[in-house]
Parts: C-alpha cells; structure tokens; sequence
C-alpha cells in the first residue's frame, strides 16, 4: 500500500525554503492540497501525535477522523476503506476465504492506495489503480467485511501498512482494533458509541441515497450481524482500549464531538498527565 505523493515536488515546501501560496500556484494546485502533502511529507514533528478512533458501525467514526484530521494538520487514514477494497477484491475474484492458500495468493495481487481528490479535499482508496472509494460501500460488501477482516492474515496484511504509515506520527485512524492492536502506544484515543436506533436511522440514510430499495429491518440486521462479529471474533476483537476516552454523540452534533475532541488533543499537549472524562 502506498500514499500517493511524491517528496521531490513538494521538497522545497517541507524545508520551508519557498513561500506555500506561490509553491501551490507553481504546481496549480490548492493551498489545502499543499497543506495535505506537507503534513505527509514533512514527517514527525515535536508536538505531532497518532489520534485513534474505534466503536461500532455507524457511530460516526470516519466524520470524526476526517474532521480531526483537517483541523489539525494530520493526514486520515481510512482503515475501514482497506477491509472494503479487500472483500471486494475476493467477491469480485470468487475467493475461496475459508482456503489459506486463496486467500495468500489473492492477497499478493492486491495493491491499495489512498489518493487525495483536490475537488473533494479527501483521500480515496484505489484498489489495483481503480477508485472504489463509492463500491466499496455497497450493502453487497458491507454485508461480507466483517467475516473477511476477522481473518487472521487479512489482518495481519493491513495492520503491517498501517503500521508503516504511522511511523511520522501526524495521523488519525479510525477503524475496531486501532487503539488496541495496531496503535497500542497512542497518545490519544477515542471510543465512539451512540444508540443503536440512531445508528440504525444513520446506516439507512446513507444507503438510501445509493440504493432506495434497501429496507431498514435490512439495515438493523446487517449491523447487528456485524456487530456480533467484529466483538466476537478470535483475532483483534472490537474492544475499547483501557485508556480510551469514550464520546457518545447519540445526542450531539457533528460540531460539537469535533469540539469535544479537540479539546482532549489541546489538554493531551498542554503537557497534562490526565485528560478528563477518561471512561
């Protein structure tokens, strides 16, 4: 897996020998877009943190993570798109996924890449040079993701690279199993958790728009199905980590949980020990 962004175009602005706005205009590009290859390119800073998000489906993890990662600089990682593109991979190849050896070999021929769309100002996934970033959130995929991310070498595929693209720090991941399997030495870590009506009502509203046939009973099932077995399966179960902080948004805005979380990352480099409301 790679992060799609070249060093030699953006060398200058790393070492801060060139002015950003006229950098942008030279490359035609935006100033945001800049700023996001900066912050990729320009590797650990003093202050810079890993920022993990886990919970259950639905509770807004991705808005958050996104959120997070533009107010502060740091470049999102998706975690969730990986498990998509690779169960999408096995449907559309007819993997065998109970068959070591298929599953070994389907996993060699498969390159993952998040490249930022300037026009969206957000990174997609490519899966073998085609963006899935819109596929991969098909009821088809969303219904098989979680059995095929509970394998063991699946998992061990993607934790690798995600391991590797948090070696400079400066990243917020969302996913199950970040804060206590792939991150376990984060600075900060955040649960998500809301109500499970409301996470129901939210799953329907973004697949309703994709797909008007879906029912909401389809819904309900598909989350409790994977809720079951994202915290009971044998290799890195959904678990909140011992030294999460838990928000629960089922009552809060968009606005106010980025306000919630930014308050604990200002008190986390304020250079306090403890942070509050630490559950």
């Amino acid at each position: 897996m790679k992060i799609h962004i070249t060093e030699p175009t953006f060398a200058k602005a790393t070492a801060g020998k060139e002015d950003h706005k006229a950098l942008a205009g030279k490359f035609c590009i935006s100033a945001e877009y800049l700023h996001f290859c900066i912050s990729y390119m320009a590797g650990k800073k003093a202050d810079n943190i890993i920022i993990t998000i886990d919970g259950w489906s639905s509770c807004g993890k991705s808005t958050l993570a996104r959120q997070l990662a533009r107010k502060l600089g740091y470049v999102y990682i998706d975690s969730g798109a990986m498990y998509r593109a690779i169960t999408l991979y096995f449907l559309r190849n007819h993997i065998d996924w109970t068959s070591k050896k298929e599953v070994a070999k389907a996993l060699a021929d498969i390159e993952l890449e998040f490249i930022f769309n300037e026009k969206l100002d957000q990174s997609e996934i490519f899966l073998n040079g085609e963006n899935v970033e819109y596929v991969i959130r098909d009821m088809v995929v969303a219904e098989k993701v979680s059995e095929i991310s509970a394998i063991k070498e699946v998992r061990d595929f993607a934790v690798a690279q995600q391991r590797k693209m948090g070696k400079s720090k400066g990243i917020v991941m969302d996913g199950r199993d970040i804060g206590t399997v792939v991150f376990p030495k984060a600075e900060l870590k955040i649960f998500m958790t809301a109500d499970n009506a409301i996470r129901v009502e939210r799953r329907f509203k973004e697949i309703f728009e994709k797909n008007p046939n879906v029912t909401l009973d389809e819904v309900q099932h598909n989350l409790e199905m994977r809720d079951y077995i994202d915290s009971n399966r044998e290799v890195s179960p959904l678990r909140k980590a011992a030294d999460a902080l838990v928000l629960d948004n089922t009552n809060i805005t968009q606005e106010e949980q980025l306000k919630k979380a930014l308050s604990w990352v200002k008190e986390l480099k304020s250079g306090k020990s403890k942070i509050e409301n630490r559950k």
